[in-house]
């Protein structure tokens, strides 16, 4: 399954029978309320025909009757026209009454399933979301996932009950009204449903149009929030370079674009209701030009016939939600379709079965080979040994490798030819989250969830005690700026830890990676981004972490690699060079020499 999700639009679309079996599973857990919904939803079709049947006695034996005509029940003589005058009226504010109920309880219901199965389906695709590869997530758009994750689960699965409920109260609501037809006059039911079968056709034939709209819809929506999210989080930099136009513009785009396709979809589907009106006034006209011959022939009462019309209008209503609950239906499939497209993304990394307990001697990298798109090679025949508590500090021109080289390792992503092992056994035989349990990162932009400062240190490790974490704040220079707050360590942060300094958000990852106290520690550029006062405190806290663990230090500043046990200078995914600083300096034609030069000499 491709990982691209703008490939990926709702092939299945019109497997109606596939995909009802695969959401089967989800209702299952709420049949039984499921099951009441569609059962009340034949009574409420059924109850509106009432008002129509209520016209034949009505007319015939109040308006048109006679006052002396009587009925015979148990022995008592009831004055029909006197008594169907009181029952008709009350029990068709009684019908109401009832039908009402009966709505209120199907709306409730509705509400209940609906929800329920949405939540279950957006818990296993966000389960299904979280176990994919950094891949999946540099190649989608978050706008995307976010639409293709939240918005698709809930067309498919809230729909579903509400569409299929509607669509058996109008088929419900068209039976209970031909019934009433029939009732009336055979002859002239042939004519309404001949008529109302005509109206409805259609729908059929804008199925494609409906899965075309959808998934192109699906994509602007998903630009849109996509632009939203970069708005919200590049606004310093909007702000900064005035782009609040270029910003602008865009959206006004992507609106248009939205607009653009709705009315597209409107042209061929909009014609419908128009044509119904047509061909349902074509069906009244026949049916009064005939009935009038009926009633005139005596054939048929003129309350038979007021009934009969009331509840051929009547009909058109029921008729037109069940061609809009067809449209509906084929717009629930559509996304539910694109839903299970979802659960077929399969992760590229594939955990092994062998637990990782701890490095003894040597991670490997040999002759490694990696690209991230086909034919553009990034690594090239890379080899590399590290032994156990070493510090080896990677460095090189910009893009040559090195962040590349670091993420093989915890197996974000996965080499292209070649193995990386660890005491000789190659890290894809290892259950991946031992393998991963084992690695400590701390980034250049460390990323701070929503929460306190607690919370965010502790995600290193869930368990750790208050001693840990009193070791840890102090380790990792943290223990004064944290008193300086009223809340300490239970200081709420903002979005992405946007109320900490650089140092400070910085300080607290570094934190994070010393709780969870892993053998094998990365630091990709933890440094580059600060001042050097700042960067003096969190080399300090590094130190602390780098302490009896095996380091990899990728950096830009001669500070953080200047107490590296070796240094592996890559250039262009080849490993060029490899020794201490003292004598790849003295190389004069080293790649190492060069950079010095251009990058750290006046940093010394």
């Amino acid at each position: 399954m491709e990982y691209k999700l703008k490939d990926t639009t709702g092939k299945t679309a019109f497997e109606y029978g596939l995909l009802l079996k695969r959401i089967y599973p989800y209702i299952k857990t709420v049949i039984g309320r499921a099951l009441l919904n569609l059962i009340i939803a034949i009574p409420l079709g059924l109850l509106d025909g009432v008002v129509a049947l209520s016209l034949k006695p009505y007319l015939d034996f109040v308006v048109n009757g006679s006052p002396e005509q009587t009925w015979t029940c148990f022995g008592h003589t009831i004055y029909l026209q006197s008594w169907l005058a009181f029952v008709i009226p009350f029990g068709i504010v009684g019908f109401a009454i009832f039908q009402g109920l009966l709505k209120y309880a199907s709306t409730y219901l509705t509400d209940w399933t609906g929800n329920k199965i949405s939540n279950a389906l957006k818990i296993d695709l966000f389960k299904k979301l979280t176990s994919l590869d950094p891949k999946f997530y540099d190649l989608n758009t978050s706008g995307l996932v976010l639409s293709r994750f939240l918005t698709d689960p809930e067309t498919a699965s809230k729909n579903i009950i509400n569409t299929l409920k509607s669509f058996i109260a109008s088929l419900f609501g068209v039976l209970g009204l031909v019934i009433v037809l029939l009732y009336n006059s055979w002859q002239l039911a042939i004519i309404g449903v001949t008529v109302m079968t005509i109206t409805i056709t259609p729908v059929t034939l804008i199925r494609k149009r409906i899965k075309k709209v959808s998934n192109a819809t699906m994509v602007v929506v998903g630009n849109m929030t996509t632009n939203f999210n970069e708005t919200f989080s590049g606004n310093k930099i909007m702000t900064a370079y005035n782009l609040q136009e270029v910003q602008n513009n865009k959206f006004e785009k992507q609106i248009d674009e939205q607009f653009n396709l709705t009315m597209s979809l409107t042209k061929r589907v909009g014609w419908m209701s128009p044509i119904m009106y047509f061909v349902c006034s074509i069906g009244v006209a026949l049916v009064m030009a005939y009935g009038n011959h009926l009633i005139l022939s005596g054939t048929m009462t003129a309350g038979s016939f007021a009934s009969f019309v009331t509840s051929l209008l009547l009909l058109y209503k029921p008729t037109k939600n069940l061609g809009n609950d067809l449209a509906n239906l084929q717009t629930t499939f559509v996304a539910m379709s694109r839903v299970f497209e979802l659960f077929e993304l399969k992760p590229e990394i594939i955990s092994g079965n062998k637990k990782l307990e701890d490095l003894k001697n040597i991670i490997e990298f040999k002759n490694v080979n990696f690209e991230y798109e086909k034919n553009v090679p990034v690594l090239k025949n890379f080899n590399l040994s590290i032994s156990k508590n070493e510090t080896i500090a990677l460095v090189g021109n910009s893009g040559g490798g090195k962040s590349t080289v670091v993420s093989l390792l915890p197996r974000f992503y996965d080499v292209t030819e070649g193995s990386i092992e660890i005491d000789g056994k190659n890290i894809k035989d290892f259950d991946i989250y031992s393998l991963r349990d084992k690695i400590s990162f701390v980034f250049q932009d460390n990323f701070m969830f929503s929460g306190t400062i607690r919370e965010n240190i502790l995600l290193g490790n869930q368990n750790a005690t208050d001693e840990d974490l009193d070791k840890v704040v102090r380790l990792a220079h943290l223990n004064e700026f944290i008193s300086g707050l009223e809340k300490g360590l239970d200081t709420e942060l903002g979005e992405r830890g946007t109320t900490l300094s650089g140092g400070q958000r910085q300080r607290v990852a570094i934190a994070r990676a010393m709780i969870k106290d892993a053998p094998i520690v990365i630091l990709d550029e933890a440094t580059s981004a600060l001042d050097n006062e700042s960067e003096a405190i969190v080399q300090k806290a590094l130190n602390n972490l780098m302490q009896n663990k095996t380091v990899f230090v990728i950096a830009h500043r001669l500070s953080t690699i200047s107490n590296a046990d070796r240094i592996a200078v890559i250039h262009d995914g080849e490993l060029v060079e490899l020794g201490h600083h003292e004598d790849l300096i003295q190389n004069e034609n080293g790649f190492y020499k060069k950079l010095y030069e251009m990058q750290f000499k006046g940093q010394e």
